[in-house]
């Protein structure tokens, strides 16, 4: 799986082919084509991968209840840096190259990336609001929430290729104020 990332983030999904990763992982193409049928196969998988990394960070945040600020604090820490990783921002271009001509790629990285992040936070809002935490409604705030992290730093680092990946100081920065106006909203009075 490691070599099979490597190859498609080096070349491309176009340009990646069975061969090229088999002769990269010194195994044989008909071995690889018994375990994964495709190259689409391949390719999901690699996201599937790379989700399932983030998915164990991230769902250790939503086990602490009585600490909706510092999981907010961490779950967009983690999200900006994990997003906005070179391995990652090549993964998700891949992505959209290939969504017009094979649409299940999109829906495997959606469904298994940022569509399970939001619905963990909704879940965890809910849980927050039965304990008097959070006042509003779980999955429109875990919407806003995401989309305040991660959208636009997320919409430059993907269209502008040259856009360094943002200091640490500047996550602290950006991560405090969403926080800040994501607590006053939604927080306890």
């Amino acid at each position: 799986m490691r070599v099979a990332e490597t190859v498609f983030l080096r070349r491309g999904f176009t340009a990646t082919t069975m061969s090229s990763v088999a002769t990269e992982a010194g195994a044989s193409k008909e071995t690889l084509y018994r375990h994964f049928g495709s190259k689409e196969t391949l390719f999901a998988e690699v996201l599937g991968n790379r989700a399932r990394l983030l998915r164990e960070t991230l769902d250790a945040d939503f086990d602490r209840p009585h600490a909706m600020e510092a999981v907010l604090r961490d779950l967009g820490t983690r999200l900006i840096t994990h997003m906005n990783g070179p391995e990652v921002m090549c993964l998700v271009r891949i992505v959209i190259a290939e969504v017009p001509r094979d649409p299940e790629i999109g829906r495997i990285f959606f469904v298994n990336g940022p569509e399970r992040t939001r619905q963990r936070l909704a879940e965890y809002l809910g849980a927050a609001k039965l304990r008097g935490e959070f006042h509003g409604e779980p999955d429109l705030a875990a919407s806003i929430f995401l989309a305040a992290i991660v959208g636009s730093l997320y919409l430059i680092r993907l269209t502008l290729h040259d856009v360094p990946m943002p200091s640490p100081a500047e996550v602290v920065e950006r991560v405090e104020e969403v926080v800040a106006m994501f607590m006053q909203r939604y927080g306890t009075p």
